[in-house]
């Protein structure tokens, strides 16, 4: 049994690193334009000398956005 990697494989790995890496690319690109970090249910507490920001709305549309993309790429039937 070999454990190297196939060159297809190695192959399709470095496609979907490539295009996951040019769509972080367009959110940070367009994240103001999208509004994320201010969300509804975004947390920001300042005082003097001192902010907390819980970025809670954000956190779930982005896992809902990346639970449905991964599931559409590794989908096994």
């Amino acid at each position: 049994m070999s454990l190297q990697p196939s060159p297809d494989n190695v192959g399709r790995l470095l496609i979907v690193a490539g295009i996951a890496l040019v769509l972080v690319g367009l959110l940070f690109t367009f994240a103001r334009a999208l509004r994320f970090g201010s969300l509804p249910g975004d947390i920001h507490l300042a005082g003097r000398g001192w902010q907390v920001w819980l970025p809670l709305g954000t956190s779930i549309v982005l896992s809902l956005v990346l639970t449905l993309v991964l599931n559409l790429l590794f989908r096994r039937r």
